[in-house]
């Protein structure tokens, strides 16, 4: 499955890799015939509410937006969902390295404990590893720059990175896996039936991005994989010979 999401350039990788011999304009023709076409984003619902008051935090990453190894930078952010019964959210936390969703949870309000602190939580014990290396960059969202998110930020050592008010560049990365959750899973319908629906739908989205789902900028790698190789290398760098 690849929630009918890919076009051609994208497909010809898929095929190939399950073992069809196959040209990209070959492919783009027999999509066409077929009345197949890659999911084109929309732009998304602005959900950052800006913190009160001076916030004193330092943009650590400066739009680069790039990391030499897992868990040496996250980037976190909130989407919100409509469903039939009223609004969701969800908040995601991704690994620049690998692109791998992290940490994300789904829930019926916003509130820091609710929702992005318990995807930071899930993101932690996923990693399985000291953070101390870890930069955690997000917007100035006041969910984000709250004294409970900041501190268990703290706890566990890892450097709290802020971007702009209002500027979806300076968390651009984050933004751009909203704006695809939002395309390829949330608008392939028309209604969302209740936050449970979503957040069942969102569990299986991850696991597809995170193991199936090929990424151009990874190579046209998936961020499992992408992730094992990396881990493979230095193992093998690291081995005594």
């Amino acid at each position: 499955m690849n929630y009918s999401v890919y076009g051609a350039r994208k497909m010809v990788v898929v095929m190939r890799r399950a073992g069809w011999d196959v040209g990209r304009d070959q492919c783009a023709r027999l999509m066409k015939a077929v009345g197949l076409a890659g999911v084109v984003r929309g732009r998304k619902p602005r959900t950052t509410v800006p913190a009160r008051g001076r916030d004193e935090r330092p943009d650590l990453v400066k739009r680069q937006f790039r990391a030499v190894a897992p868990n040496r930078l996250w980037v976190a952010d909130i989407t919100y969902v409509r469903t039939t019964s009223g609004f969701c959210y969800t908040a995601f936390v991704t690994d620049v390295f690998s692109r791998r969703i992290v940490g994300w949870a789904t829930r019926s309000t916003m509130r820091t404990d609710a929702l992005p602190l318990e995807a930071l939580e899930h993101a932690i014990i996923n990693a399985r590893q000291n953070l101390s290396s870890l930069v955690h960059h997000s917007d100035r969202g006041s969910q984000y720059v709250s004294i409970a998110y900041t501190e268990h930020l703290a706890e566990v050592g890892i450097k709290a990175s802020v971007g702009s008010v209002g500027d979806s560049y300076d968390n651009a990365l984050a933004e751009a896996v909203n704006g695809l959750y939002k395309a390829e899973l949330i608008h392939a319908r028309k209604a969302w039936p209740s936050v449970t629906e979503v957040e069942f739908e969102t569990m299986g989205w991850v696991h597809w991005w995170n193991h199936d789902r090929v990424h151009e900028n990874l190579g046209y790698a998936t961020p499992a994989e992408t992730e094992t190789a990396y881990y493979e290398t230095h193992t093998r760098a690291a081995a005594p010979v």
